[in-house]
């Protein structure tokens, strides 16, 4: 572990230098600043843990250097005063301090108050790393998760990686606030965790499904959705609501619910018509890739009927970035073929495009 870093600000040399001596014997990395501004320019370079700083000091006060620190670094200040009558421990507080110390001040106090300061600090930091190392295992969990439904479905696994992208731009372009983006962009990758109890033989089919097939495989959503059903977890709620709703249309005609307008969740719309991109930009078992004008007339022609049409604007509106992102996440055999280049419907789709199943 490296040493910690402290700053110790005040425009009494003597005091800097004796709270310096001290510190470092505790094994602090120290550097000095005679007052605010001088303090903020040597943030720039050093990076610390803490900063201890007065408050009575020329050019910039310790109250306004706490709130420049708040605004601008991560270190944790405690201020030093011998004016207490002039300043509230709620002012001190409020302004972003930790804790602070009054003058005139024994040595060993300001090594206990600091040290504190830093156990905290540490505790905090490694709070967060837990944390964070739990919400990247449970997320590659479901990554992996639904890697296995979709593998049997697509050439890779990009599908899902795809998905995500495309449903946290358009959630992004819909300005919704982060934590609502973020459980879309987790979420959209269980849209068709259902797929796992769908027979091969009608997954990968290459030609135009009968009637009992198509039966079969509209039962997906609902079985994704009891699959993610009683779940704790926003994100595996926000799935379970796109599993069962990805598949309705804008005019009603969609499955399972028959659900039309906004009465089909907005998680929901912005993943199928999301799904239906990807759909139509990729190899599938059963299709090569269309052309990106034909896309475009496909999503055009749909606005209104399997599309919100707000959605549709956006896509068309950035189709440009949605073909990026489905570039970026291509592999060697599955590009898209270019525009204008001859090309056929799969018997799966002719008669019945644009499909996503």
């Amino acid at each position: 572990m490296n040493p910690p870093g402290l700053l110790i600000v005040d425009d009494d040399e003597t005091i800097r230098m004796i709270l310096r001596r001290v510190m470092e014997k505790q094994g602090f990395v120290c550097h000095m600043a005679s007052h605010g501004v001088e303090a903020l320019a040597v943030l720039e370079e050093h990076p610390v843990d803490i900063v201890l700083t007065d408050v009575d000091m020329p050019e910039m006060g310790g109250l306004e250097l706490v709130k420049q620190i708040r605004a601008r670094h991560s270190a944790d200040p405690i201020v030093m005063t011998g004016h207490i009558d002039e300043f509230s421990y709620e002012q001190i507080i409020q302004t972003g301090a930790v804790d602070f110390i009054l003058k005139p001040m024994a040595p060993g106090e300001v090594v206990l108050r600091v040290q504190r300061v830093l156990r905290e600090r540490r505790l905090v930091k490694g709070l967060k790393e837990t944390h964070q190392a739990l919400k990247d295992s449970y997320l590659d969990t479901i990554n992996r998760l639904v890697t296995a439904a979709e593998y049997r479905d697509e050439n890779t696994g990009s599908h899902i990686t795809r998905m995500s992208t495309y449903s946290a731009f358009l959630a992004e372009k819909l300005n919704m606030d982060g934590a609502w983006v973020d459980r879309i962009r987790y979420g959209s990758v269980m849209h068709d965790i259902g797929k796992i109890g769908i027979p091969d033989h009608i997954l990968m089919k290459p030609d135009k499904l009968s009637g009992n097939e198509y039966h079969v495989i509209r039962t997906h959503p609902a079985i994704g959705a009891r699959i993610l059903a009683n779940a704790k977890s926003d994100v595996l709620r926000s799935g379970q609501q796109i599993a069962i709703s990805h598949h309705e249309k804008w005019d009603g005609t969609g499955y399972p619910q028959g659900l039309s307008g906004e009465r089909i969740p907005l998680a929901g719309r912005i993943v199928g018509i999301a799904d239906v991109f990807d759909a139509l930009a990729t190899r599938r078992p059963y299709k090569d890739p269309y052309p990106p004008d034909v896309i475009y007339g496909l999503m055009q022609g749909e606005r209104e009927k399997h599309f919100d049409p707000g959605l549709t604007d956006i896509v068309l509106n950035h189709f440009d970035d949605f073909l990026a992102i489905r570039n970026g996440n291509c592999n060697g055999g599955t590009e898209m073929v270019n525009s204008g280049a001859p090309f056929s419907w799969s018997q799966r789709d002719a008669g019945d495009h644009p499909s996503s199943t």
